[in-house]
Protein backbone atom coordinates (compact mmCIF):
# COMPACT_ATOMS: atom_id res chain seq x y z
CA UNK A 1 0.00 0.00 0.00
CA UNK A 2 1.68 3.54 -0.97
CA UNK A 3 0.59 6.26 2.14
CA UNK A 4 2.40 8.67 0.45
CA UNK A 5 0.02 8.92 -2.27
CA UNK A 6 -2.97 7.80 0.26
CA UNK A 7 -1.69 11.05 2.38
CA UNK A 8 -2.44 13.49 -0.81
CA UNK A 9 -5.91 12.95 -1.22
CA UNK A 10 -7.03 12.64 2.68
CA UNK A 11 -7.62 15.64 4.90
CA UNK A 12 -4.62 16.06 7.43
CA UNK A 13 -7.43 18.00 9.62
CA UNK A 14 -9.38 15.19 10.50
CA UNK A 15 -6.57 13.49 12.15
CA UNK A 16 -5.41 15.78 14.27
CA UNK A 17 -7.30 13.68 17.68
CA UNK A 18 -5.68 10.69 16.83
CA UNK A 19 -1.88 10.58 17.20
CA UNK A 20 -1.55 14.31 18.33
CA UNK A 21 2.33 13.67 18.77
CA UNK A 22 3.23 11.81 15.16
CA UNK A 23 3.18 13.84 12.11
CA UNK A 24 -0.40 13.77 9.96
CA UNK A 25 1.01 10.90 7.79
CA UNK A 26 1.92 8.97 10.12
CA UNK A 27 -0.84 8.99 11.99
CA UNK A 28 -2.76 8.51 8.37
CA UNK A 29 -0.88 5.12 7.74
CA UNK A 30 -1.90 4.65 10.82
CA UNK A 31 -5.66 4.49 11.22
CA UNK A 32 -5.90 3.33 7.24
CA UNK A 33 -4.09 0.02 8.92
CA UNK A 34 -6.46 0.29 11.34
CA UNK A 35 -9.81 0.47 9.52
CA UNK A 36 -8.43 -2.04 7.08
CA UNK A 37 -8.79 -4.66 10.20
CA UNK A 38 -12.27 -3.76 11.22
CA UNK A 39 -11.53 -1.05 13.80
CA UNK A 40 -14.33 2.26 13.32
CA UNK A 41 -12.70 6.03 14.58
CA UNK A 42 -15.24 8.14 15.61
CA UNK A 43 -13.24 11.60 16.21
CA UNK A 44 -14.84 14.77 17.70
CA UNK A 45 -17.03 12.54 19.91
CA UNK A 46 -19.02 13.50 22.77
CA UNK A 47 -19.49 10.83 25.18
CA UNK A 48 -23.66 11.45 26.61
CA UNK A 49 -23.69 8.71 28.84
CA UNK A 50 -22.97 4.81 29.53
CA UNK A 51 -25.77 2.76 30.68
CA UNK A 52 -26.00 -1.13 32.09
CA UNK A 53 -28.62 -3.18 30.05
CA UNK A 54 -28.82 -6.45 31.53
CA UNK A 55 -25.24 -8.06 30.34
CA UNK A 56 -24.58 -5.73 27.37
CA UNK A 57 -22.89 -2.31 28.16
CA UNK A 58 -24.50 0.84 26.03
CA UNK A 59 -22.47 3.43 25.53
CA UNK A 60 -24.93 6.48 23.85
CA UNK A 61 -23.06 9.42 21.98
CA UNK A 62 -23.15 12.05 19.57
CA UNK A 63 -21.17 12.16 16.76
CA UNK A 64 -21.71 15.63 14.94
CA UNK A 65 -25.54 16.21 14.65
CA UNK A 66 -25.96 12.52 14.81
CA UNK A 67 -26.84 10.31 18.56
CA UNK A 68 -25.17 6.75 17.93
CA UNK A 69 -25.29 4.08 20.67
CA UNK A 70 -22.73 1.03 21.26
CA UNK A 71 -23.44 -1.66 22.94
CA UNK A 72 -20.71 -3.94 23.83
CA UNK A 73 -19.82 -6.51 26.55
CA UNK A 74 -17.11 -4.09 28.49
CA UNK A 75 -16.30 -0.63 27.82
CA UNK A 76 -12.18 0.58 28.27
CA UNK A 77 -12.06 4.21 29.23
CA UNK A 78 -8.15 5.36 28.95
CA UNK A 79 -7.56 9.20 29.99
CA UNK A 80 -4.52 9.07 31.69
CA UNK A 81 -2.58 7.98 34.69
CA UNK A 82 -2.96 10.33 37.98
CA UNK A 83 -0.29 10.41 40.74
CA UNK A 84 -0.84 9.01 43.91
CA UNK A 85 1.10 11.40 45.67
CA UNK A 86 -1.68 12.64 48.10
CA UNK A 87 -1.19 9.03 50.13
CA UNK A 88 2.75 10.19 50.73
CA UNK A 89 2.02 13.59 52.68
CA UNK A 90 4.42 15.23 50.79
CA UNK A 91 3.95 19.18 52.41
CA UNK A 92 5.51 17.48 56.14
CA UNK A 93 9.02 17.10 54.17
CA UNK A 94 7.54 20.24 52.15
CA UNK A 95 8.19 18.26 48.66
CA UNK A 96 6.74 20.09 45.70
CA UNK A 97 4.56 19.10 43.44
CA UNK A 98 2.55 21.03 40.00
CA UNK A 99 -0.57 21.27 39.55
CA UNK A 100 -1.61 17.93 38.37
CA UNK A 101 -0.02 16.62 42.01
CA UNK A 102 3.02 15.41 40.07
CA UNK A 103 6.58 15.31 41.94
CA UNK A 104 8.53 18.55 41.11
CA UNK A 105 12.18 17.59 39.66
CA UNK A 106 15.49 19.18 38.30
CA UNK A 107 17.42 17.87 35.65
CA UNK A 108 19.02 15.29 38.47
CA UNK A 109 16.11 13.92 39.29
CA UNK A 110 16.06 16.54 42.72
CA UNK A 111 13.11 17.62 44.48
CA UNK A 112 13.21 21.12 45.76
CA UNK A 113 14.82 19.03 49.56
CA UNK A 114 17.81 17.65 49.68
CA UNK A 115 18.53 14.10 49.71
CA UNK A 116 15.21 13.85 48.55
CA UNK A 117 14.80 12.21 44.69
CA UNK A 118 11.58 11.07 42.38
CA UNK A 119 12.00 8.45 39.83
CA UNK A 120 9.92 7.49 37.55
CA UNK A 121 6.27 7.75 36.80
CA UNK A 122 5.58 10.16 39.68
CA UNK A 123 7.88 13.10 38.82
CA UNK A 124 5.55 13.42 35.55
CA UNK A 125 7.29 12.68 32.66
CA UNK A 126 6.99 10.49 30.44
CA UNK A 127 5.39 7.17 31.64
CA UNK A 128 7.82 4.46 29.83
CA UNK A 129 9.25 1.37 31.78
CA UNK A 130 12.87 2.28 30.13
CA UNK A 131 12.78 5.92 31.59
CA UNK A 132 12.11 4.85 34.77
CA UNK A 133 15.01 2.59 34.42
CA UNK A 134 16.85 5.51 33.16
CA UNK A 135 15.98 7.98 35.88
CA UNK A 136 17.25 4.98 38.30
CA UNK A 137 21.02 4.68 36.16
CA UNK A 138 20.84 8.66 36.59
CA UNK A 139 20.65 8.96 41.00
CA UNK A 140 22.32 5.87 41.41
CA UNK A 141 25.50 6.94 39.37
CA UNK A 142 24.93 10.74 40.87
CA UNK A 143 24.61 9.15 44.79
CA UNK A 144 26.61 6.33 44.91
CA UNK A 145 29.10 5.95 41.91
CA UNK A 146 30.33 10.01 42.29
CA UNK A 147 29.06 10.25 38.69
CA UNK A 148 26.87 13.53 36.95
CA UNK A 149 24.42 12.22 34.84
CA UNK A 150 21.46 14.14 33.58
CA UNK A 151 17.79 13.74 31.98
CA UNK A 152 19.24 17.09 29.87
CA UNK A 153 19.39 16.40 25.91
CA UNK A 154 18.62 12.22 26.67
CA UNK A 155 17.12 10.09 23.85
CA UNK A 156 13.77 8.56 24.84
CA UNK A 157 12.44 5.91 21.94
CA UNK A 158 8.57 4.72 22.08
CA UNK A 159 7.48 1.77 20.61
CA UNK A 160 2.78 1.03 20.01
CA UNK A 161 2.80 -2.55 19.83
CA UNK A 162 0.07 -2.76 17.12
CA UNK A 163 0.47 -4.60 14.12
CA UNK A 164 3.30 -3.51 12.47
CA UNK A 165 4.82 -1.68 15.32
CA UNK A 166 4.85 2.40 15.39
CA UNK A 167 8.24 2.99 17.01
CA UNK A 168 9.93 6.76 17.20
CA UNK A 169 12.66 8.75 18.39
CA UNK A 170 13.76 12.65 18.49
CA UNK A 171 11.50 15.27 16.64
CA UNK A 172 9.04 15.04 14.13
CA UNK A 173 8.89 16.80 11.07
CA UNK A 174 6.22 19.65 12.08
CA UNK A 175 8.21 19.80 15.63
CA UNK A 176 11.89 19.96 13.82
CA UNK A 177 10.09 22.87 11.85
CA UNK A 178 8.78 25.12 14.69
CA UNK A 179 12.24 24.65 16.23
CA UNK A 180 13.98 26.48 13.07
CA UNK A 181 15.63 23.67 11.74
CA UNK A 182 16.26 23.32 7.65
CA UNK A 183 15.39 20.29 7.09
CA UNK A 184 15.58 17.40 4.83
CA UNK A 185 12.75 14.31 5.06
CA UNK A 186 12.69 10.97 3.78
CA UNK A 187 10.27 8.19 3.08
CA UNK A 188 10.17 4.73 2.32
CA UNK A 189 7.19 2.48 1.84
CA UNK A 190 7.81 -0.89 4.09
CA UNK A 191 6.66 -2.87 1.06
CA UNK A 192 10.52 -1.46 -0.75
CA UNK A 193 12.08 -3.57 2.48
CA UNK A 194 13.63 -7.11 0.96
CA UNK A 195 13.14 -8.68 4.67
CA UNK A 196 9.35 -7.72 4.85
CA UNK A 197 8.55 -9.33 1.24
CA UNK A 198 10.09 -12.46 2.64
CA UNK A 199 7.69 -12.51 5.85
CA UNK A 200 4.76 -11.13 3.99
CA UNK A 201 4.93 -7.64 6.17
CA UNK A 202 5.25 -5.70 3.80
CA UNK A 203 2.55 -2.94 5.37
CA UNK A 204 4.02 0.18 6.64
CA UNK A 205 6.20 3.40 6.45
CA UNK A 206 9.57 4.74 7.07
CA UNK A 207 10.27 8.51 7.90
CA UNK A 208 13.17 10.65 9.06
CA UNK A 209 14.15 13.94 9.42
CA UNK A 210 17.87 14.94 8.76
CA UNK A 211 19.13 19.03 9.46
CA UNK A 212 20.23 19.89 6.25
CA UNK A 213 23.10 21.83 7.75
CA UNK A 214 25.04 18.92 9.85
CA UNK A 215 23.43 15.80 8.39
CA UNK A 216 22.76 14.51 11.40
CA UNK A 217 19.01 12.98 12.35
CA UNK A 218 16.70 15.11 14.04
CA UNK A 219 14.17 12.43 14.13
CA UNK A 220 12.62 9.10 13.25
CA UNK A 221 9.36 7.19 12.96
CA UNK A 222 8.84 3.99 12.01
CA UNK A 223 5.27 1.86 11.08
CA UNK A 224 6.67 -1.74 9.61
CA UNK A 225 7.58 -5.16 11.39
CA UNK A 226 10.05 -4.70 13.98
CA UNK A 227 9.79 -1.32 14.11
CA UNK A 228 10.72 -1.50 18.53
CA UNK A 229 14.28 -2.98 17.22
CA UNK A 230 15.14 -1.45 14.45
CA UNK A 231 14.49 2.25 16.08
CA UNK A 232 17.73 1.17 18.67
CA UNK A 233 19.82 1.65 15.32
CA UNK A 234 18.79 4.96 14.43
CA UNK A 235 18.77 6.19 17.63
CA UNK A 236 22.00 4.96 18.69
CA UNK A 237 23.78 7.33 15.38
CA UNK A 238 21.62 10.19 16.83
CA UNK A 239 23.48 9.63 20.05
CA UNK A 240 26.24 9.18 18.76
CA UNK A 241 25.56 12.63 16.68
CA UNK A 242 27.10 11.09 13.25
CA UNK A 243 25.43 12.04 10.25
CA UNK A 244 22.83 9.98 8.22
CA UNK A 245 25.68 9.00 6.08
CA UNK A 246 26.31 6.52 8.59
CA UNK A 247 23.24 4.52 8.34
CA UNK A 248 22.90 5.21 4.46
CA UNK A 249 26.51 3.65 3.62
CA UNK A 250 26.71 1.16 6.74
CA UNK A 251 26.55 -2.53 5.28
CA UNK A 252 23.78 -3.95 6.80
CA UNK A 253 22.75 -7.79 7.43
CA UNK A 254 21.01 -8.62 4.20
CA UNK A 255 17.87 -9.89 4.93
CA UNK A 256 16.89 -8.11 7.95
CA UNK A 257 14.56 -5.24 8.75
CA UNK A 258 17.23 -2.79 9.25
CA UNK A 259 18.74 -3.19 5.99
CA UNK A 260 15.55 -0.93 4.76
CA UNK A 261 17.55 1.70 6.91
CA UNK A 262 20.12 1.58 3.64
CA UNK A 263 17.36 2.80 1.29
CA UNK A 264 14.90 4.91 3.86
CA UNK A 265 18.49 7.06 3.76
CA UNK A 266 19.22 6.51 0.34
CA UNK A 267 16.51 9.15 -0.54
CA UNK A 268 18.09 12.03 0.62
Amino acid sequence: MNYENNCKVLNPQVFRLFLVPFDSDIAIAVQTLLEREGIEFLLKTNVLRVDRVDNATVLHLQVGDRSLSLQGSHLLVAIGRAPTTDSLNLAAAGVTTDAHEFIVVNDRLETNIPGIWALGDINGGLQYTHVSLDDYRIVKANLIDGGNRSTCERLIPSCLFIDPELAHVGLTETEAQQQGYAIRVAKLDASAIPRAKTLGQTDGLMKAIVDTETGRILGCSLLCHEAGEVISTVQMVMQAQMPYTVLRDGVLTHPTMTEGLNMLFSKL
